[in-house]
This record gives C-alpha cells, structure tokens and sequence, in this order.
C-alpha cells in the first residue's frame, strides 16, 4: 500500500470503446515484458510464466536476475497446485540489460516500478517510446491515476492502469482503468487480456486514487493502526479478528452481500433500517494516526511475535498454501489443481497440465 495521492480530475462514464489497434488480439499474445522485478514485478513474472507466455524482465538493480528468478522458483510450487499451462517452464524467463531490449517485441508491457510519481511517469514515457507501435503498457501503481502519470509519453493513449493483489500469481484480481488520455479502446483490449491470462477483472469507469480494493483494505489497515497506538489492540488480536471472523465470509461474499444477510428476510433495506443510526456511533477513526517511532516500533514487534519464529519463506508458502486451499474450497479451483480447461490449450493463458514438471505429492497430471 501506499500514501493516497490527490485525486485526479473526475473523468466521464466511458459509453463508446471503439476496438483498439493493438498489433494482435488479446488472446494471441505470445510475449509479455515485465519492468521492473521487485516482489509485484516477480509475481506477475511468475504468473505469466505459469501461463505459458514467454517473458522478458528488465530491473536497474544489479542483483535483479538472481532475486527474480528466486523469486519465480518460490512460487512454482504455488503455481503448479494451481495448474500450470502445458509449455509453462521458468526458461521462458529473459532478464536483459537494457529497458529497450526488454520491451522491443513484446506484445503487453506490465510495468512494476516503485511508487514514486516522478519516477513512474519519466519510466512510463521511457516504455512508451521503446515499445512497438500498439502495444498496450499496463502500471501495477496501487494508488496513482493514469492521468498522473501518462503525461510525459508521446502515445498516452496506450497506457492504463493493470493494478494486482500481491502476489499477482496468486491473488485473481486486477482492476483496470484509463487516465484521461487512455483510449478506452485500450482498457477493453487489456481486460480481455487479463482475462485470458487467467485474471479475474474489475473494469473501472472512473479513476479513483486507490481504486476500489486498495480503498477498503486502507480503512481497515488505519483503523488497525489506531488500535495498536491507542493500547487498544494487539497485532494478533487485530489478526485473530479478521482471520477467524468477518475474513472467513469475505472469502466468498463481499461486505455488501454479507451486511445483507443481516438483515434476515428483510435483506439490506431491513439491515439499513435496523442498523443505519450505528453509522453514527465512534467505531471507525478514517484518518491516518501519526506513524511516529513508538506506533512503527509497536508494529514491527506485533509482527515479529506473530510470526513466532518462522521465516518469511515458510510464512509466504503458509500464504500460498492458505489462499489455494480457500480457491478450492470455495469451488473457484478444480479439487484436483493441476488441470485448467479456461483457455484453449495451444494458447498462452490455457492452463492443461504441469508442463512437464513432477507433480507434487498427491497430485494428478
């Protein structure tokens, strides 16, 4: 997450999208470049990956190849419970020296660059210039409008926002929008794209800074804030909170539909009636509190406490393991998990089998 920037300039409710000139359809890419390899940048490297698109990488940090493909080496297993494409290999990785080189036949350009706005729009115009005649270039930004940022590119039109959930090989959702300048052409041409590549998409009408998931999850991340520097709440109680309560129903419903079951029979308009005058007790402070040493300090303990002694490795692949096993028992994964039938099986973004890979243990080919 990051600090919520300004908001841009409300844009009208897009009505026509003319289709876009794209050099080929959504579900023909065969070559995705990933710039920048950080932890988003390596997640949606490993997810194309698994998807059996070839993909070229470019981070200016000179150890970036060796953390990338750790990175994608730590994921297969994850990726392979889920299904993997039948030519999905980490040898499709390319990590090459320059910016230009990586982009120069790509066919989607997903750019994961640190949350700096002068740094994304100077990157931004840089891909732009470097990327062929078409090609539609998506920011993983958590919180930056387009508008913000595609103003220095000499093709704004092609940019737009492809915002993941970490880890982008894991989590299904990406939200995509356009700035102002983006050709909405372009925004249908990207989310059928993700589409294709396995993703579940929210097409976005409006830019809104945050936009939708990262807004919700930052009201709940400040008032957990508030708890810990108020002496309040633990890190783990906070925690035990959301994992053995509202979490478990959120894993299937969202907060509206669930709020309505509480109005029994009656549904929302009942749970509004009923409950609607709490809207104005003291139970949520939306301001930010000031994350000063002692409150940083708080938290970090709060974590490492909760954390009792495991690594990140084992509480990542705790991570994996616990939202596959929620996929699954919420039927949005097949109980077997190493076949996908969502795509044709010659294109990228079909999964079909492992990929030649051994099976883990209990799974079926």
């Amino acid at each position: 997450m990051t600090a919520t920037p300004e908001p841009a300039p409300e844009s009208a409710p897009r009505q026509a999208r003319p289709p876009y000139p794209a050099p080929c359809p959504p579900d023909a890419v065969r070559r995705v470049a990933c710039v920048g390899a950080g932890v988003i940048g390596g997640g949606w490297a490993a997810h194309f990956l698994a998807r059996g698109y070839d993909v070229t990488a470019w981070d200016p940090a000179p150890d970036a190849e060796q953390r990338l493909r750790r990175l994608v080496d730590a994921a297969w297993p994850a990726l392979r419970q889920l299904g993997l494409h039948a030519s999905a290999s980490p040898e499709r990785l390319t990590v090459l020296p320059t910016l230009e080189e990586a982009v120069a036949d790509a066919e989607f350009v997903q750019e994961s660059a640190p949350e700096k706005l002068d740094l994304k729009r100077s990157l931004l115009a840089r891909i732009d210039a470097a990327t062929p005649a078409g090609v539609v270039v998506a920011s993983s930004t958590s919180g930056y409008p387009m508008t913000d940022m595609q103003g220095e590119a000499a093709d704004p039109g092609r940019l737009l926002v492809g915002h993941p959930f970490n880890p982008p090989y894991l989590i299904p959702l990406v939200e995509v929008v356009g700035g102002k300048l983006t050709e909405p052409g372009a925004v249908d041409w990207a989310s059928r794209f993700y589409e294709a590549a396995g993703k579940s998409v929210i097409t976005m009408e409006r830019e809104l800074p945050g936009f939708i998931a990262n807004r919700l999850q930052e009201a709940l991340w400040r008032e957990a804030l508030h708890m810990v520097a108020n002496g309040e709440a633990t890190v783990q109680e906070i925690d035990d909170s959301i994992t053995e309560g509202p979490g478990l129903r959120w894993a299937f419903m969202g907060p509206c539909l669930t709020f309505a079951l509480a109005g029994g029979e009656g549904g929302m308009a009942h749970m509004l009636d009923h409950f609607g005058p709490s809207l104005k007790s003291p139970w949520t402070r939306l301001e930010a509190p000031e994350l000063d040493a002692s409150l940083r300090d708080a938290m970090v303990e709060g974590c490492d406490a909760a954390a009792a002694g495991r690594s990140v490795a084992q509480l990542v692949a705790e991570r994996d393991q616990g939202v596959i096993d929620v996929l699954r028992a919420t039927g949005r994964l097949p109980q077997g998990g190493s076949q996908r039938q969502d795509a044709p099986a010659d294109s990228p973004g079909a999964g079909t089998d492992t990929g030649g890979a051994e099976p883990a243990e209990g799974e079926q080919r």
